[in-house]
């Protein structure tokens, strides 16, 4: 017969004990493991039984209807008694005395367990994976919602079993089990440093003054030369930047001004600003050609054009 994924023969062994902790008996090496202490009655009765081995026991508190599971270490107890580990009559809420059911079971080889530690303490070790797979050599099986015990350098560890598979109580001797950790139970994330708001404002006009004292770039905006190296017959307009950080030129005369006011991106026919400003440029330019020109014919060298003077004095 199966049940919660584990085995009962027809031929079991079932039996009640007074169960006492490990401290009323000169075997202080169970507390570190998961298995218990029977009497040798016990052993003559499961030798005429067809069990498995290794020997594994469920335990019941009928009282509050509590089970765990366990092995067996020796078969040397007084007879209606048996002891175990201290942190497993925790498990059960045993007290001292008390009556506990125990019955042979076959549970099946376990795949995979997830494990949480009670304290962040057992991560602070050198090498914790290491030190669970000496400490879980003294165990011979594991249930699901037990608190098993790992001691380590005088100190006792205590982990809880979250996890089990293929079922909830598993055998772990002799198999090739996956173990996964979960966080421990007093681990808290690492708060984040809250930024006062004052603060926040503060950042955000230190970032606009910065953005506005830096130089913003004009094209256009440089002095003109000639190839020749001659002096410039007229100079350019002084171009300002706007808010937008576009440049445009600023006119001296009226008629510049009213242009500047017009709209920009726009085409305005009938306008005569335009007209007089190019006039005036095209006036201004002959000029200065008549005056280069001039220049030039002064500069330029003429053949058989100097003075004469005679031999004869």
């Amino acid at each position: 017969m199966f049940y919660d994924g584990y085995a009962y023969h027809r031929t079991t062994f079932e039996q009640t004990y007074r169960c006492y902790p490990s401290s009323f008996i000169d075997k202080p090496q169970i507390e570190s493991g998961g298995k218990i202490i029977m009497p040798p009655s016990a052993l003559d009765r499961l030798a005429s039984l067809h069990i498995d081995y290794p020997m594994l026991f469920e335990l019941r508190n009928a009282s509050t209807d509590r089970v765990s599971h366990c092995g067996v270490l020796e078969f040397i107890a007084e007879e209606g008694v048996i002891y175990m580990p201290y942190w497993m009559m925790q498990n059960l809420l045993l007290q001292e005395g008390n009556i506990v059911r125990v019955r042979n079971v076959t549970l099946p080889k376990g795949t995979y367990v997830k494990l949480q530690p009670h304290t962040t303490d057992f991560l602070d070790i050198a090498n914790p994976k290491a030190i669970l797979e000496t400490a879980l050599r003294n165990y011979s099986c594991l249930t699901v919602g037990d608190s098993i015990m790992v001691p380590y350098n005088n100190k006792k560890y205590f982990i809880d079993i979250v996890e089990a598979k293929p079922s909830n109580c598993i055998s772990i001797i002799e198999t090739d089990c996956e173990v996964d950790f979960a966080p421990p139970l007093d681990y808290k994330d690492p708060e984040r440093p809250v930024v006062p708001a004052s603060a926040k404002g503060q950042a955000k006009a230190n970032e606009v003054a910065v953005a506005e004292a830096e130089p913003k770039f004009n094209p256009f905006t440089g002095s003109g030369r000639r190839l020749d190296g001659r002096p410039l017959s007229y100079e350019p307009q002084p171009v300002a930047a706007n808010s937008n950080g576009q440049s445009h030129s600023v006119a001296s005369s009226s008629g510049s001004e009213k242009a500047t006011q017009q709209t920009q991106g726009k085409l305005v026919f009938g306008s005569h600003v335009n007209r007089a400003t190019k006039e005036t440029t095209k006036v201004g330019a002959g000029k200065d050609r008549k005056q280069e020109e001039e220049a030039e014919k002064k500069d330029k060298f003429n053949a058989f054009s100097g003075k004469k003077y005679s031999l004869r004095g």
